[in-house]
């Protein structure tokens, strides 16, 4: 797990200084749609800023606490890899993910809205529908391999305009065509 940097393939250093946390309870996961920049308004996994002296895994599971108000042990924060983009050529960033899985069907049963936003617990093909402009436009380019492979994958995406142009998974590359 790296909590500071990651070179990206064209030799570019990128800062991994985020976390982000999906926490899974069955076919759903525990999203919170933000109150705030960057992705106000629409529904994501937890997480925040790394900050200094902190491993992601620490930093997630603080975030985790913050935004949820669910205190986890740290073994039950599966790492699965890295989210990193680069912006209209000028910004980059990135974060580490984990997942969490529970069985406590008692949490947050009906939507909760705190400080951060509002939680709910959200179905997997509800997420990943093709008509739901509701998510972080990324996620439905990783979630499924977060959820399912048992690998750490680095997915990096190109956004354009705010539009994503190109995405890439390990050494696989995906491009899209922009209108």
């Amino acid at each position: 797990m790296n909590n500071s940097s990651l070179i990206a393939e064209e030799g570019e250093i990128l800062d991994i200084g985020y976390t982000i946390c999906f926490i899974k309870r069955g076919e759903e996961l525990l999203l919170l749609n933000r109150n705030s920049p960057p992705v106000q308004g629409l529904w994501n996994g937890v997480g925040g800023k790394i900050e200094k002296g902190e491993t992601p895994l620490s930093s997630v599971q603080r975030e985790v606490a913050e935004e949820t108000n669910l205190f986890l042990e740290k073994n039950l924060f599966e790492y699965k890899g890295t989210i990193s983009w680069a912006i209209d050529g000028e910004g980059s960033g990135g974060m580490e993910v984990f997942v969490v899985r529970i069985n406590d069907d008692d949490l947050y049963p009906a939507p909760f809205e705190m400080d951060e936003g509002i939680l709910a617990w959200k179905s997997v093909s509800w997420i990943l529908s093709e008509d739901n402009h509701g998510v972080s436009p990324m996620i439905p380019y990783y979630l499924h391999t977060v959820l399912n492979e048992n690998q750490e994958v680095h997915h990096h995406f190109t956004v354009r305009h705010g539009k994503i142009i190109e995405y890439a998974k390990g050494r696989e590359r995906k491009h899209i065509v922009v209108p």
